[in-house]
């Protein structure tokens, strides 16, 4: 309780004077706060209906933080009726309303027994100036219960963060990787001439895969061995999707159930998923919005 809120409770008990000289405040000060009390009442409930905005968004999608929510909640509305971002992160942290923090993942790399050499052609450089010319790649697990594991191989673009190609399977064999990467090729039309970037897996370096990706005409990159840093990008792509689809649990009950929850994710991801690197747009609509007015542009 405020020094003010216990003159304001006690004022018809004690003299107003006699109470601002027991807790040490001004008489001037304590009428200003009573002469306030109207707007600090209409901000009161201004928070409250702002809360239960918040909480409808979060509702929706309890991984999102105050950054999303904001833009969330600014869609489409008019510039004077827009949130703050602060005030969006004020109410959620007075009402406990929280997205969902990363947990750190387990690694599934198991590094190739050929020792062949591929050049570091990102060297950490996870940008692209436009789609389908930079790639990154991992497998990461999805625990299913009963100590069983599905394994995730991913084929992400480094323009817009969009999932272009992924496949899901209770193995970690070449053919997991390599049907991400034609699942790739077959969404964008062609992958000729675009980098893909991984870790030293030995399902990346295997001959198998090399000749897949020289056939498609993907240049092969990979960073030093050990090193998560080197493959950040497809790293917290990982850690991501287990964050907003575990919420905390430990996995999924079952294998099925594991590829329902992961495939949702991933169309949502992809279509309508708010990506900060994308300028809060999903990566879907990053690509439509920004390559192809740079595409309109060059046209004219």
């Amino acid at each position: 309780m405020s020094r003010f809120q216990f003159v304001a409770e006690h004022q018809s008990t004690f003299e107003v004077k006699r109470l601002c000289q027991v807790v040490q405040i001004a008489r001037s000060s304590f009428y200003k706060w009573l002469g306030a009390a109207p707007t600090r009442a209409a901000r009161r409930a201004d928070d409250q209906a702002l809360a239960a905005r918040i909480a409808a968004v979060h509702a929706a999608d309890a991984a999102c933080g105050a950054p999303r929510i904001t833009v969330e909640l600014n869609d489409g509305v008019p510039a004077a009726e827009r949130v703050n971002h602060k005030r969006v992160a004020r109410v959620m942290r007075e009402h406990h309303i929280a997205g969902i923090r990363l947990r750190r993942r387990v690694r599934t790399t198991v590094p190739g027994p050929d020792g062949q050499k591929v050049p570091d052609l990102l060297e950490r450089d996870f940008t692209a100036d436009a789609p389908n010319t930079k790639y990154v790649g991992d497998i990461t697990y999805l625990p299913c219960g009963d100590k069983r594991f599905l394994y995730l191989a991913t084929v992400i673009d480094c323009y817009s963060r969009r999932l272009v190609g992924w496949s899901i399977a209770d193995h970690m064999r070449t053919d997991l990787v390599a049907d991400a990467l034609r699942a790739a090729a077959a969404e964008r039309g062609s992958l000729s001439g675009a980098i893909f970037h991984a870790d030293h897996g030995s399902v990346y370096t295997s001959k198998d895969y090399a000749t897949l990706c020289e056939r498609l005409g993907v240049i092969r990159s990979m960073g030093a061995v050990g090193s998560s840093a080197d493959n950040a990008m497809a790293e917290s792509f990982n850690a991501t999707l287990k964050r907003e689809t575990l919420a905390g649990a430990h996995g999924w009950p079952d294998p099925a159930t594991a590829r329902r929850s992961v495939f949702a994710w991933i169309t949502r991801y992809n279509t309508r998923r708010r990506h900060s690197w994308c300028g809060y747009l999903s990566p879907v609509t990053y690509e439509n919005a920004h390559h192809g007015a740079a595409r309109l542009a060059t046209a004219a």
